[in-house]
Order: structure tokens, then sequence, then C-alpha cells
């Protein structure tokens, strides 16, 4: 069975179809990652998955029960995580106290335990655990928002373009923190611009045109694709 199962969601923005029968699964222990371009539906699919937006028709299962309904605070309950596109971080509060927003949900002794986690995976957090937000660097900020989403202990983190706006220096760092975090045991659902990045981690990979899944397969089936490398990999 697969962690987690979405089938045939439709979702809407007033009168605009954005997700159009959108199916696809995750199962344990996987790195799976959405790509397409622009619009075509990757942050809309997590949002929703996440409980922040309902969809008109669909399904989405989480170890085998419907997320239908459920509050996006009881959706990180049940052990899913979201690290928004954008960041998003508490840009006036502390390093720490954003983080300890991401753990409001664990009991205060996991927190501690949590946090020294996060810590020994940003080592940068750590040195600028009493700095505000809002006086990072993007690249400190992304890891600081991912940081965040961990703080919830998940068994499936969604990321939705980690890599957005970051040197490719960074780029590369916050690809081998996702490695290491898959290694670590947490499956990972991957929405990224970086088609090439997405696809040289994945282990499976869904190509998104304009709210439907026009391709799937194998990661590296796909970036050996010649559509796929035309459209997204420039080659």
């Amino acid at each position: 069975m697969a962690m987690l199962s979405v089938n045939d969601l439709n979702v809407y923005y007033g009168s605009i179809h954005a997700i159009k029968g959108i199916s696809f699964e995750v199962n344990e222990g996987e790195i799976v990652t959405l790509i397409g371009a622009n619009g075509a539906g990757k942050s809309t699919t997590l949002n929703t998955v996440a409980g922040l937006l309902r969809p008109k028709k669909g399904t989405v299962e989480f170890e085998g029960e419907s997320l239908a309904g459920v509050p996006a605070h009881k959706v990180i309950e049940r052990g899913i995580a979201l690290c928004p596109e954008g960041r998003r971080i508490f840009l006036q509060m502390s390093v720490e106290e954003n983080l300890d927003m991401g753990g409001f949900l664990r009991p205060d002794s996991e927190v501690a335990e949590t946090k020294e986690r996060v810590f020994d995976l940003f080592p940068r957090l750590k040195e600028r655990r009493r700095q505000s937000g809002g006086t990072l660097s993007g690249g400190e900020q992304q890891m600081l928002a991912m940081g965040r989403a961990l703080m919830s202990k998940p068994r499936l983190m969604m990321l939705d373009e980690p890599s957005m706006g970051l040197a490719p220096i960074l780029v590369a760092e916050i690809f081998n923190i996702i490695k290491q975090l898959h290694d670590e045991g947490t499956t990972v659902l991957l929405v990224e611009q970086n088609a090439q990045m997405a696809l040289s981690i994945a282990d499976r990979a869904y190509v998104l045109e304009t709210g439907h899944v026009a391709m799937s397969g194998p990661a590296a089936d796909l970036a050996a694709d010649d559509r796929v490398r035309k459209a997204y990999l420039g080659g």
C-alpha cells in the first residue's frame, strides 16, 4: 500500500480548473518529484494534500486513511509537513522561535531533541539561533523553512521549490540535505523547477502539464527521455 495516494484530484480557484484529475502515489522510503512549467499545478497539488485547499473531486489518502475535510493542523499531526514555496518564515521571530512554532504540536521533551537534530543538519542555524529570520540570507531562510517543517517529525516531507532563487552552491547544499533526510528515513515529495536536480535525486517522477499528469516513471528514465530533456532540461 502506498504511503500517499492521490486519485483523480480536481481543484478549482473560483472558476479556474487548476488541477484536472491528477493521480499519483508516494511509497514509503521514496523521493518522488513533481516537475513541470510554472502554472502546471505543482504547488496547488501540495497545498491540497496539506489541507490548505479543498478538492472539488477526488481523494487523498495517507497511510490508508482519507484526508478529506481534515484541517491543515491535523494533517501535520498525521505525519505530513509542507515546506512552502517562498519559505514563509516568521521574519520578526528569531531562528529558535521559528523552529519552536514548527514543533507546536509536539511534547516539550521532543521539541528540544528535534531542535538539536535540526541544528546538526543546519549548523548555520545554530550559529544564528538568536537572530531574527528577516536578517538571514535567502539560503539560510530556506534552511530555516526546512528546519521548521522537520520540527513536527514528519514521516512525509513535502518540499515546494526549495532551490528557488538560490545560488548554485546553495542549491547543491539544499539537495544534499534532502538526500540526507531521505537516508535517515524521511519519505520526500518534491516540487522543483530545477528538473535536472530533482530527477538526479528522485526515485520516481511525474511530469505535470496544465493541471494533469503528462508522463510518469522512474526518474532516471524521464531524465533520459527526449521530450523531457527538450521541455525541462534544456537539451
